[in-house]
C-alpha cells in the first residue's frame, strides 16, 4: 500500500501527464501545429494571454480538435471509474460498465433514432436505450428472487441479448444507404465531429456522478469480506449499491450516447492499477479515472492518426490495445495465484 506522500507525488505526476498530453494530442491532425502553439491558443482562450496562430488555425485547434481530446479524457475516465465499481459490486473481475446490457440497450436506443429521422437525438437515444436496459435487467433479478450479483449478472445478458437481436432486426428492416455507415460507426465507437457541446455533457457528467463515487472507497473496500463482512463493518449495501449503480449508469450511459460503444477501457484499466496500486478503493478509484483518461485519450488519437486521411472507429484501437494487455493481466494473475 502507498504512503500519502508517494500517492500524491503518483496524482501529480499523473495530472502532468494528462496536461502534456492534451497539448502534443492537439497537435496531430493535418494541419501541422506545435505544442507551443497549442499552448499559446489554450492561454488566449483562457483569457491569460495572445496567440500567435490565425483565426483559421486558431479555430482548428479550440472549435475542431480540442473538444474532441477533451471528451476522449472524460469518456475514458468515466468508463475506467464505472468498470472499477461493476467489478466491486458484482464481485466479477470480468465485469465492465457494459455488464448489465447498457451497451446493448444504448445500441438499440440510439439505432431506433437514427431510423426514425431523428440523428442528431442519437445521443438522447443511447441514454434512454442504456437506463431502460439497466432497470429491466434489476427488476428482473429483483423478481427472480432479490438483485444479488450473480441474478442482476444473467438478467443482463438477458437483455443484452434481447437488445442486441432487436438492434439487428432494425438494421436489416430498416436501415438504408447512409445510414448503415452511421449505424456502424457509432456501434464501433467514434468521437468524429464531437462539439463543445458534447465535451461539456461529458464534463457535466463527470462532476454530477465521480464525487458520489470517489467517496465511496470505504464501502467498497468493505464489499471485499462479503455483504455479511460489509453489514459487520456498518455499511448500508443496500443503499450503497443501489446508489453506485444509479451513478455508474448515468455516467455510463452518457458516455455511450457521445461516444459509442467503446470496449475494454472500463475492463481492462482497473486491472492494470489495482496491479501497481493494490485494492485499497481510496487510491484505485481515482488513479482508474486518470490512467483510464490517458488511455482513451491516445486511443482515440491513433484512430484519427495513424491512416490519415481515412479514420478508424475508437473501438477498433482499443479492442487491439486491451485485449492483448488482458491477456497478460490475466497471466499475471495466474503467476501470481
Amino acid at each position: 500500500m502507498a504512503s500519502r506522500p508517494a500517492s500524491f507525488l503518483a496524482y501529480t505526476g499523473l495530472w502532468v501527464l494528462v496536461i502534456i498530453s492534451v497539448v502534443i494530442a492537439v497537435t496531430f491532425g493535418p494541419a501541422k501545429i506545435s505544442p507551443a502553439e497549442v499552448w499559446g491558443s489554450l492561454l488566449h482562450h483562457l483569457g491569460l494571454g495572445e496567440t500567435s496562430l490565425s483565426p483559421l488555425r486558431d479555430a482548428i485547434v479550440w472549435e475542431l480538435r480540442m473538444p474532441r481530446v477533451l471528451a476522449a479524457l472524460g469518456i475514458g475516465a468515466g468508463l475506467a471509474l464505472s468498470g472499477t465499481v461493476m467489478q466491486v459490486l458484482t464481485r466479477n473481475p470480468l465485469a465492465d460498465p457494459f455488464l448489465l446490457g447498457l451497451s446493448s440497450g444504448a445500441a438499440l436506443g440510439a439505432v431506433t433514432f437514427l431510423l426514425i429521422g431523428a440523428a442528431l437525438l442519437m445521443p438522447v437515444g443511447a441514454f434512454i436505450g442504456s437506463v431502460t436496459a439497466l432497470a429491466l435487467a434489476l427488476s428482473i433479478a429483483t423478481l427472480l428472487g432479490g438483485a444479488t450479483p450473480s441474478r442482476a449478472i444473467l438478467a443482463g445478458i438477458c437483455i443484452a441479448a434481447v437488445a442486441s437481436a432487436l438492434t439487428s432486426l432494425l438494421i436489416f428492416w430498416s436501415a438504408t444507404g447512409d445510414s448503415y455507415r452511421e449505424i456502424l460507426s457509432w456501434l464501433l465507437g467514434s468521437l468524429s465531429g464531437t462539439t463543445w457541446g458534447d465535451a461539456g455533457i461529458v464534463g457535466l457528467s463527470l462532476v454530477l456522478c465521480s464525487p458520489l463515487i470517489l467517496l465511496s472507497g470505504r464501502g467498497l473496500d468493505a464489499f471485499a469480506f462479503g455483504e455479511s463482512g460489509a453489514i459487520g463493518l456498518g455499511i448500508d449495501i443496500g443503499r450503497l449499491r443501489w446508489t453506485l449503480l444509479g451513478a455508474t449508469a448515468l455516467l455510463t450511459g452518457i458516455m455511450v450516447a457521445i461516444g459509442g460503444a467503446i470496449g475494454f477501457v472500463g475492463l481492462v484499466v482497473p486491472h492494470m492499477v489495482r496491479l501497481v496500486v493494490g485494492s485499497r478503493h481510496r487510491v484505485l478509484l481515482p488513479t482508474s479515472m486518470l490512467v483510464g483518461a490517458l488511455f482513451m485519450l491516445w486511443s482515440d488519437t491513433a484512430a484519427r492518426s495513424l491512416f490519415d486521411p481515412r479514420e478508424l472507429p475508437v473501438g477498433i484501437v482499443t479492442a487491439l490495445i486491451g485485449a492483448p494487455v488482458f491477456l497478460l493481466i490475466l497471466l499475471r494473475y495466474r503467476q501470481v495465484t
